[in-house]
């Protein structure tokens, strides 16, 4: 750290120099003046920064004194910063342009690959449209990113442009990501390999621009984002601009529409644009109210980004609008919105300085209520919804009829008053029934129908106020009047709700169904009139009501492309059959009273067959499109972040409550009934904002529905106590605080439901194919069938009940009645017949057996060596097309078994999705082996993929069976979660088989793609609640960081020695980082702030683009070990993934540094007890000497204030597990150096007493080793506890061990002052050690298995220490001399503590069986009971000696002994049968004579190998050789030849 501080003050000061340079060199005396003050600035924080590297130099070991330096090296990177600012941004914005233009490109080249792979043979199946259908969306987002970068380069000093490229930029990142995810999810799936294999290319290369761009969009708005603001205040300021160009062109008659503008796409636009602004100006008003100016420009931005849409969208339909009146209002109406928004924004900039000022709150809420206004006025200017809005006039001004105290009298009869009420209700049905339809046509015919709704509407009114004047009583007559205002608010709902749908008639969220359910609610109100007013033979009125009613309910099975209710396929299946059974005792009912002249009964029999009637439609509606939906041609649905819907009926049952409310008129239950109802749906809201707020990865979005949910929540709470209030006292005070306090809760309502109506969050509707369409005929049709036979049923039981006697109209009753019967049972069967899923499983079924018959095929030619090479492609392409197969088929396990226990829709697509991978992988599987030389390695891939396509069938069968239905899947539960189990392992261990073939064959590619992956998932996905505390993710993550380092470490050296092995060590970097990866999502949820959150998870994507690189030319060198260069660049790679893991814990430091306070203290703990283990061996060697004259007095007072230091040290870490993080650290951080100060003190103490005692010098250190230990385990308790409640284990887990230290603490104290003390430091020792061992016992009893395991030979080794110890402590008892205790002490201090360590770890061994654990972890506790009681009777003896105390000393000792028999043979046990004692003086003989044996035939084989030596030539002149040497040419063996081999 100190060196990196020099080498950083160095660069600082040529950096001031060149400053100092610039600014001499500079005409304009203002910039030489900035200049030399940034020069200035930068020159302090130089100094201070090499003030503290001093300090750190002077004290390496202090973490007070590098938390000096960290913080000084931060302040000069900011004060660098700041400086160079206008230099760092040109540099990252240039970056940030040559990053879009290689994502443009790339992004272009991957649309073309897709688009000639879609034109391949077989293109229509997979998941190839869905990958056309994403590059649609990045196709419209290329030009925007174009734009951007041509306004950067032209205007390089533009804040705005450079502001408009980033939000480009960031636009680009989700469709990009989503492209290339689709991409490599269709290659599998692609029959041509060459277009395969060009779009998988293409998609790896987008993937890397795409990571370019991210990391340099994050930079560029780190160093622009404080001008967010300006930026989108001058996007606004242009577009006014540009839309009075537009009107002028307009009024000389030259506004033309742009290509492929169309009236119904320009008016959909308008209307999306319009959410987008109401929703981004929610946002903004909620940031800038908690003076956030960072989020508060991004949601200026956003606001701005949508007024551009509205913009152009308001400029289309004008184009397209002939009537230039209606232009001019177009525009007008667009420009006023423009002007409004540019205040508000300018509002938004003066308010964010000001963020507790209420004036310039309450200025800025008025500026976005005029803007709400303005929007709206936009739209009502749309074709069609004008005429809606005079509808709604129309419906307003002739309900102000009913506002007066008096009606007029009525001066017709009441038949002719009643036959007049019947007509308009009729009428108005009608018109209800079109103005539905109608919401789905075009704007003339929504115009039309609206037309007539009102006309019919006034009519209606007419005829009910008529109808109210012939009304008997005043109460009758109010509750007529009362009928007709709530026709009147139905047909407000609907005529609102056809606006709205017409404005987007693509938009899902039931928006439809909505509509008609308005209509169902307003024909309710109609019939409950109906029912009132009329005065009509009994069973009439019922057949009346039940006629509107059924042709409500027929139009929901006009066009049954969108979910009717929340009914799941066989809960639809279900309900029909209920419904039937219902609908046919009612037809018997009605049949039988009409018969029987039992009128009022026939009456019941009527509404009875009118509800099963409207269940059983719309049960089989939503069965329909569920069958449509689950077709695999059919795209499904996607569920958008809320339903803004819902949003919308809140906002309206708060406004009606709260009206109700500001009534004066209001009773004491209305009040409760208003109460009960806000607080519902305001609880409603607020857990859809938080499930909103977990499910969402946009942090803007997050903050948003976090804070909306409070202002509601608190806005509620304040009206429930004026409720409270106004209950208990109905005064006019109460009433008007009341009143009141209503006003803030539908503020905050409507700003929450106007954010939440931003497309964004929408849903994704279905897209039903024709196919789909084929499937839901049967269905349809059944269901009209039986709605129009019931109808006629219903008309003639009408007549029958009149005149029973009419023998022809009974014969047309029992007709209609079969026809109903007949439907039916149609309608069940076809529903049982189309049952969703059923027909994709068998098909799937077949074309995995046809897999399975192909690789047992393959299987049987590898075996006879007859599976002849693949040719055409290479090893490496077939294992990166298994790789691809097999990860695809891993991520639909988990959606296809959620889909098989309760998504009947979803079966049929990913049973369909899944098998389609089986076919590509089964051919690669059989390429790949065909081309492995090793036969055992052939033989283990088929064979590993021949299990993964055979647990996948064993998942298609078990998902048949369940077929998504919730009551069938309860039987299947366990088979399906056995299913799942199975096929994920067969995954994992195929995923790791390919790896280590790709690793050892230097194939990196699979691994890249890896990393990558695990990168853009910290970027894409919405993270829910995390699991654990930032405290446990951040353990987890600096010990994978570490893994990482030392990876990166080994992968330099072997780069040098050994470059073929470092495939395995790139595959190990890979999952690493992956589990790395996986950790960072929840701990950036879980840390203390959202910026701490960011920060480590930018630093985790820093490190995987470095990790990428490495592992890239990890294989690069693989391939060539000879490259010189490529090795260089693998370290220079290798050394930026070390700084980057630097980056990652130092990242995570500052997220926690409490927490990482204590791991460092735990470690260093860990460093003073090694260190007191070394001077307990000196001092048991005798080699413990002291200092010249010092005695133990000299020490003994600083033992004791030392100690006492740490008690106090001890209370404040405690204190500060639950406080901040600063006082956390700051307390383990004093702990450390106390406990380091006490063991100094004590080993000196120790020292002085003299090595002619070595018994009691232990007996001191292990005294403080005891404290050591127990500190260490208090920190990490600390740490576990750091941040949690009360009541979690781990608070109680720390309050113990708080008491393990005071205990341990006060055994030291007692220790000391008892060491000179002849007569008791031996009772003192024993009293320490019984302790000690209990301790060790509580963690040996703890249910947390050990760090590790051992063998049984080395528990057995461990008990013979208890027995030397058990001896040891007889003679003590016997003898009661002080020497003997202490020698005892000391030795049963060890020889308990190591036996009990050795039996934990051998007993959860993975070989022990579990009864013989538990009956090994007995007989430890039992050992270690039975010494305890041992020690506590030589206490008791040494207290009290006599006779008969040492008589049962006898007794003691020979419990420890038979608990030591009956462990051994625990021990024996955990061997089996074969084990024997390795010291078994037989068994040392066998293995001498084994070893021997061994000798002797390594010898004999050697001799085996022995050739004679060659003969040399004979020379044709006589040799003359010595007398002595003669013999050799005879007797090779005496010239020692024998022995050489």
């Amino acid at each position: 750290m100190v060196r990196q501080a020099r080498i950083l003050a160095q660069a600082t000061s040529d950096l001031v120099n060149a400053i100092k340079a610039d600014a001499e060199g500079e005409s304009d005396l203002e910039n030489s003046r900035k200049l030399l003050s940034a020069a200035k600035i930068l020159a302090d924080a130089t100094a201070k920064m090499v003030e503290a590297a001093k300090g750190a130099a002077a004290h390496p070991d202090s973490e007070e004194q590098q938390q000096r330096l960290r913080e000084a090296a931060e302040g000069l990177r900011m004060a660098t910063n700041a400086a160079a600012q206008n230099a760092i941004k040109k540099k990252l914005v240039q970056r940030l342009e040559h990053a879009a233009k290689q994502a443009a490109a790339s992004a272009t080249q991957t649309i073309a690959a897709a688009q000639h792979a879609a034109s391949t043979p077989k293109a229509s199946a997979g998941p190839q449209p869905l990958l056309l259908q994403s590059c649609k969306a990045v196709a419209e987002q290329i030009p925007l990113l174009v734009q951007g970068v041509r306004g950067s380069q032209a205007q390089p000093d533009s804040p705005s442009a450079q502001l408009a490229l980033i939000a480009a930029s960031q636009s680009f990142l989700q469709p990009g990501g989503k492209m290339v995810a689709a991409a490599k999810a269709s290659v599998p799936t692609i029959q041509d390999q060459a277009s395969a294999m060009q779009l998988s290319q293409c998609a790896k290369n987008l993937g890397t621009a795409l990571a370019e761009l991210r990391t340099a969009a994050q930079k560029a708005q780190e160093a622009c984002g404080p001008l967010e603001m300006d930026s989108a205040l001058s996007v606004v300021q242009n577009l006014e601009k540009d839309l009075q160009e537009v009107k002028a062109a307009a009024r000389d008659g030259k506004l033309k529409p742009l290509p492929g503008e169309t009236m119904e796409k320009c008016a959909q636009d308008l209307g999306n644009s319009t959410k987008a602004v109401s929703s981004a100006i929610a946002k903004l008003l909620g940031e800038v109210a908690q003076g956030n100016e960072n989020y508060a420009g991004i949601a200026a931005r956003d606001v701005a980004g949508g007024l551009r849409s509205l913009a152009q969208a308001a400029r289309g339909v004008a184009a397209l609008t002939s009537d230039p009146t209606v232009q001019a209002i177009v525009l007008d109406t667009a420009s006023d919105v423009l002007d409004k928004a540019s205040s508000l924004i300018e509002e938004a900039k003066k308010a964010a300085g000001h963020p507790g000022d209420p004036e310039s709150q309450q200025r800025l809420a008025q500026v976005a209520k005029a803007v709400t206004q303005a929007l709206n006025r936009c739209v009502s200017c749309l074709p069609g919804q004008r005429d809606v809005d005079n509808a709604l006039r129309a419906v307003g001004d002739a309900s102000k009829r009913l506002l007066s105290d008096s009606l007029p009298p009525s001066t017709g009869t009441f038949q002719e008053a009643q036959s007049r009420l019947n007509e308009a209700a009729a009428g108005l049905n009608q018109a209800a029934t079109e103005l539905v339809q109608a919401s789905r046509g075009t704007p003339q015919d929504l115009a039309r129908a609206s037309g007539r709704f009102g006309q019919d509407f006034s009519t209606f009114l007419e005829a009910g106020v008529e109808m109210a004047g012939q009304a008997p009583s005043q109460e009758d007559q109010a509750q007529v009047v009362s009928n007709l205002k709530g026709i009147s608010m139905s047909s407000s709902k609907l005529l609102l709700a056809a606006k709205a749908l017409s404005t987007d008639p693509a938009a899902p969220n039931l928006k439809s169904q909505v509509v008609i359910g308005k209509k169902i609610n307003m024909t309710d109100s109609i019939n409950q009139l109906i029912t009132m007013c009329t005065q009509q033979a009994p069973g009439q009125k019922e057949c009346d009501n039940a006629l509107r009613e059924l042709e409500t309910v027929r139009e929901l099975l006009e066009n049954p492309v969108q979910p009717v209710n929340d009914m799941s396929y066989f809960g639809c299946l279900d309900s029909v059959m209920e419904n039937s059974k219902v609908l046919g005792e009612a037809m018997t009912g009605i049949s039988q009273n009409a018969k029987n002249g039992n009128l009022p009964e026939f009456g019941e029999a009527i509404s009875t067959a009118s509800k099963a009637l409207c269940g059983f439609t719309e049960a089989a509606a939503q069965a329909a499109y569920l069958v449509g939906v689950s077709d695999p041609n059919s795209q499904a649905g996607q569920q958008g972040l809320v339903e803004p819907t819902q949003f919308a009926r809140a906002n309206q049952a708060i406004q009606m409550a709260c009206q109700s409310l500001g009534e004066p008129g209001c009773t004491q239950a209305q009040v409760l009934s208003a109460a009960t109802i806000v607080a519902k749906h305001t609880s409603a809201l607020c857990n859809s904002c938080r499930l909103a707020s977990a499910r969402t990865a946009n942090p803007t979005a997050k903050r948003q529905f976090v804070q909306s949910a409070k202002e509601v929540a608190n806005s509620t709470a304040n009206l429930v106590k004026t409720i409270k209030a106004l209950d208990g006292a109905f005064t006019e005070e109460n009433r008007a605080q009341c009143q009141a306090a209503t006003a803030p809760l539908l503020e905050a309502v409507d700003n929450l439901s106007a954010f939440a109506s931003n497309p964004e969050f929408s849903s994704i509707p279905a897209q039903i194919s024709p196919e789909g369409r084929a499937a839901m005929e049967p269905i349809v049709i059944s269901a009209k069938t039986m709605l129009e036979s019931a109808g006629g049923l219903i008309q003639t039981a009408r007549a029958l009940a009149v005149n029973p006697r009419d023998p022809p109209r009974w014969s047309v009753l029992a007709g209609h009645s079969r026809t109903v019967s007949d439907s039916i049972k149609k309608l069940i069967t076809s529903m049982r017949d189309k049952a969703p899923g059923q027909l994709e499983c068998e098909t799937a079924i077949a074309a995995l057996n046809s897999c399975l018959r192909d690789l047992d095929q393959a299987s049987l030619a590898a075996v006879s060596q007859q599976l002849a090479p693949r040719e055409g492609i290479s090893q490496e392409a077939l294992h990166t097309q298994m790789l691809t197969a097999v990860q695809e088929i891993s991520h639909l396990i988990e959606p296809l078994a959620s889909a098989a226990r309760a998504e009947a829709s979803q079966l049929g697509h990913k049973v369909s999705q899944m098998a389609q991978y089986f076919e590509p992988l089964t051919l690669a599987a059989v390429g790949a082996a065909s081309k492995t030389l090793s036969h055992p390695q052939q033989m283990a891939l088929l064979d590993q993929t021949k299990t993964l396509a055979e647990s996948a069938l064993q998942l298609l069968y078990t998902a048949k069976e369940a077929g998504g239905n919730p009551k069938q899947a309860a039987h299947t539960q366990e088979a399906l979660e056995e299913a799942v189990q199975m096929m994920t392992e067969a995954v994992e261990d195929l995923t790791t088989t390919l790896n280590e073939a790709a690793s050892a064959a230097g194939v990196v590619g699979g691994m890249v793609d890896s990393i990558t992956q695990a990168i853009n998932q910290l970027d894409e996905g919405p993270m829910g609640e995390p699991e654990g505390s930032f405290v446990d993710y951040q353990t987890t993550m600096v010990r994978t960081a570490k893994a990482i380092a030392v990876t990166v470490q080994e992968m330099v050296t072997k780069s040098n020695t050994s470059p073929e092995e470092l495939g395995p060590l790139a595959n190990q970097l890979t999952s690493d980082y992956g589990r790395l990866a996986s950790q960072t999502k929840p701990a950036a949820v879980a840390a203390e702030n959202e910026e701490i959150g960011s920060h480590i998870k930018h630093r985790v994507q820093e490190l995987g683009h470095g990790c990428a690189a490495l592992v890239t030319k990890a294989g690069a060198l693989q391939c060539n070990p000879s490259d010189a260069y490529t090795k260089k660049e693998l370290i220079e790679c290798a050394r930026r993934v070390s700084e980057k893991v630097s980056h990652v814990l130092a990242a995570l430091q500052a997220g926690n540094r409490g927490t990482q306070a204590c791991i460092t203290a735990a470690s260093a703990v860990s460093g003073i007890i090694a260190d007191l283990d070394t001077t307990i061996m000196f001092a048991t060697a005798g080699t413990l000497n002291r200092e010249g004259a010092e005695t133990f007095a000299d020490h003994r007072e600083g033992i004791l204030k030392t100690a006492k230091v740490l008690v106090e040290d001890t209370k404040v870490l405690v204190q500060n597990a639950a406080g901040s993080q600063e006082k956390l650290a700051q307390a383990a951080q004093s702990s450390v150096a106390t406990i380091t100060r006490l063991a100094d003190v004590v080993k000196l103490g120790a020292a002085s007493l003299g090595a002619e005692d070595p018994e009691t010098q232990v007996v001191l250190i292990n005294a403080v080793k005891d404290v050591a230990k127990a500190l260490g385990d208090l920190i990490s308790a600390t740490k576990a506890a750091a941040g949690k409640v009360g009541d979690d284990p781990a608070v109680w887990q720390l309050k113990n061990s708080a008491k393990v230290m005071v205990t341990n603490v006060t055994s030291l104290l007692k220790t000391v002052k008892a060491v000179e003390d002849e007569a008791t430091k031996g009772t003192r020792a024993l009293e320490a050690t019984t302790e000690h061992i209990r301790q060790e016992l509580a963690v040996f009893c703890s249910p947390e298995p050990p760090a590790k395991t051992s063998t049984p030979e080395d528990f057995i080794r461990m008990t013979k220490g208890i027995t030397m110890a058990t001896a040891k402590a007889v003679a003590a008892g016997n003898s009661c001399r002080q020497e003997d205790v202490i020698a005892t002490a000391n030795l049963s201090r060890r020889a308990i503590a190591d036996m009990l360590r050795a039996c934990k770890e051998a007993a959860y061994h993975p070989e022990v069986a579990p009864d013989v654990r538990l009956r090994a972890l007995h007989y430890g506790r039992e050992c270690a009971n039975g010494y305890l009681e041992l020690l506590d009777h030589v206490l008791l003896t040494l207290q009290k000696p006599s006779p008969e105390l040492k008589q049962q000393l006898t007794g003691h000792s020979k419990r420890v002994a038979g608990s030591v028999t009956e462990l051994i043979q625990a021990a024996e046990a955990m061997k089996g049968t074969e084990w024997v004692d390795p010291e078994d003086p037989t068994v040392i003989a066998e293995n001498e004579l084994l070893g021997a044996a061994a000798a002797i035939e390594a010898a004999a084989k050697k001799l085996e190998q022995l050739k004679p030596r060659a003969k040399p030539k004979v020379s044709p002149v006589p040799l003359l050789l010595p007398p002595h040497h003669g013999s050799c040419l005879h007797s090779p063996a005496s010239c020692g030849l024998q022995g050489q081999g």
